[in-house]
């Protein structure tokens, strides 16, 4: 199984035409307060723009289920990232309304009580993949604080607690995107900061060294192994 690489944090049809070129699996859209926040409005315009086969998956923070679902309808979304403690029924009823095409990536922020969280998500089959993020005091994302790679690769990465795919998060660049894939051995990585030029503007040489090097390095790990 390749690498699946997520460009998060797009505002523009430039942007996401770009990731998407560049050979990025996802394109990532912050409908929630942010430097990089989008309305439904504006990415309703972009994505029938984009190649069909990338997937264009919604950041959602404290929304309702109610609020999701019509986004997704509006912006004909294939997935969604839950970037808060969501309820379980929110997940459901996405499943329920969007069957099992609709990609649901739920969010845990790194802690000490990361193992026990995402075992506690374990049984849970509407998740598709957990997103381990870093966070501050005012931001649930797109901090550019990179995790503890070495404690996340000892209470949760490669580790038989979950059952749920891993996407790393959290302060990657394309200079650190390397180490962390070794380390970490993820099922896929999510960049926001890391490859802009200000935030909610891409950096097009960022973009394609990040997915340059992500590729790159999951190819090392497979050698390795």
């Amino acid at each position: 199984m390749s690498l699946w690489i997520k460009i998060c944090g797009n505002t523009s049809l430039e942007d996401a035409t770009l990731a998407a070129e560049a050979g990025a699996d996802a394109l990532g859209f912050v409908f929630a307060p942010s430097p990089r926040h989008v309305t439904r409005e504006q990415v309703a315009k972009i994505i029938p723009h984009l190649p069909p086969a990338i997937e264009k998956i919604g950041v959602f923070v404290d929304a309702t289920f109610e609020e999701i679902e019509a986004i997704v309808s509006a912006c004909n979304l294939t997935g969604v990232q839950l970037q808060f403690e969501a309820n379980p029924d929110t997940r459901s009823q996405l499943r329920d309304k969007f069957g099992p095409n609709l990609r649901i990536l739920q969010t845990l922020h790194f802690n000490p009580a990361i193992a026990e969280q995402a075992a506690a998500l374990a049984p849970d089959r509407n998740i598709d993949a957990l997103l381990v993020d870093s966070r501050t005091a005012t931001a649930v994302g797109g901090t550019g604080i990179a995790l503890d790679w070495t404690g996340a690769a000892s209470t949760l990465f490669g580790t038989p607690g979950t059952h749920h795919k891993l996407v790393a998060a959290g302060g990657l660049t394309p200079e650190n995107v390397s180490e962390a894939i070794a380390v970490l051995n993820p099922w896929g990585v999510d960049v926001v900061s890391g490859v802009e030029s200000v935030p909610g503007c891409k950096n097009p040489e960022k973009v394609r060294a990040f997915i340059t090097q992500a590729r790159a390095a999951t190819a090392k790990n497979k050698r390795a192994t």
